[in-house]
């Protein structure tokens, strides 16, 4: 997949993928460009699961302290994973496009702090917010399915073989084999284990 530069072959953007990030040989990763925003420091900041795939618009937008996982044969299609703990991506999920996943609001929720935040953003190279906001890790189940355009907020456990609605805002944890939907997302029906 990755030639000995870290470089992928098909790739539009003359990026590399960063060292700390583990990609099993059948995982698929469209683009180094995932990575722009990408800081961890961690050992191990994002791993790639067996046959699991990333897509354009997938943004790795991972912090110092931060971690993700991707499952085995976990898909993600152009999500936003904002995180600064950690964010775990159970196998078989999937993801659609414009998915936003943050384990953290990196700003404060008071006013006058958040300014002073703002205030500091373009005094830093990159770019970005660096405030010691609260996080709070998620974790996607197995075989979850996660409509599009829908947000998964801090702390939220969804369980394995949940579907989440297209364009839902999750803020509580979601229970196996339910669907949800709605902002606040709500429970619309129940899942057989079967289907």
């Amino acid at each position: 997949m990755m030639d000995a530069e870290r470089r992928l072959p098909w790739d539009w953007y003359a990026g590399t993928i960063p060292t700390n990030v583990t990609v099993d040989e059948s995982a698929y990763i469209e683009t180094s460009f995932s990575f722009f925003l990408y800081r961890s420091q961690l050992a191990e900041g994002v791993r790639v699961g067996r046959g699991a795939s990333t897509y354009l618009g997938t943004m790795f937008d991972v912090g110092p302290r931060g971690r993700v996982t991707l499952g085995d044969y976990a898909l993600v299609h152009g999500a936003r994973i904002i995180c600064d703990s950690e964010i775990e991506i159970g196998d078989y999920a999937l993801l659609s496009w414009n998915v936003v996943l943050m384990d953290s609001y990196r700003v404060p929720l008071d006013p006058v702090e958040r300014r002073r935040e703002l205030e500091q953003v373009p005094r830093r190279q990159p770019r970005c917010f660096a405030a010691d906001s609260a996080t709070r890790p998620i974790k996607i189940g197995r075989n979850v399915w996660i409509g599009f355009d829908a947000c998964i907020m801090p702390g939220v456990t969804i369980g394995e073989g949940a579907v989440v609605g297209a364009r839902s805002v999750v803020f509580e944890d979601v229970a196996p084999f339910t669907v949800v939907a709605g902002n606040p997302a709500r429970v619309v029906r129940q899942l057989a284990k079967e289907e």
